[in-house]
């Protein structure tokens, strides 16, 4: 790789983790082309981009951006062989290699960035494919609101027409 390829992938890779709060460090070493392309595909189809990258252009990319992103904490995780899975939705990669999983060895999880908090080994692909979206998460607060407003607008309800069934009960033995 020439000097003038190596500045522009550390562009491109410093626009990438610029971009992205979300992204998994993976080592797919050992698997064949073939494999490699079925992994592709299934990342693809969940918009997810897989991309190898080397791994001192990755930590330069990095170095590059504001330290307060906390990718300093990746840089362990950077040796060997690495694939890097950019999302917009945080257990997506968790949940591509666990079902790419089902029928081989790898890929393996060596770290996640997940908006500044980083978790560390294959361990945590359980875990981070039970992260919820923000979408998700505000439905369920939408719903948790919703539910006592529902409750007491049906109260109000049913209570006013027993209020007016009583009313005019009482005003009938009134006039009798």
């Amino acid at each position: 790789m020439t000097r003038t390829e190596k500045a522009k992938a550390v562009k491109v890779l410093k626009k990438k983790f610029k971009n992205n709060d979300f992204f998994y460090l993976t080592d797919s070493s050992e698997l064949t082309v073939a494999d490699v392309n079925a992994l592709r595909a299934k990342c693809y189809e969940k918009g997810v981009e897989l991309k190898v990258v080397k791994n001192k252009l990755a930590i330069k990319a990095m170095q590059a951006l504001s330290a307060d992103r906390g990718f300093d904490k990746l840089y362990d995780a950077l040796k060997g062989p690495t694939a890097i899975m950019f999302t917009e939705t945080a257990s997506t990669p968790a949940k591509i290699i666990k079902e790419f999983r089902e029928d081989h060895e790898k890929p393996i999880l060596k770290a996640a960035y997940i908006d500044t908090d980083v978790f560390f080994g294959d361990d945590q692909v359980d875990t981070l494919s039970k992260l919820k979206s923000k979408e998700e998460l505000l439905g369920e607060i939408i719903g948790l609101l919703d539910s006592p407003i529902k409750s007491v607008l049906s109260g109000l309800e049913s209570g006013g027409s027993t209020i007016m069934g009583l009313l005019s009960t009482m005003e009938e033995r009134a006039e009798s």
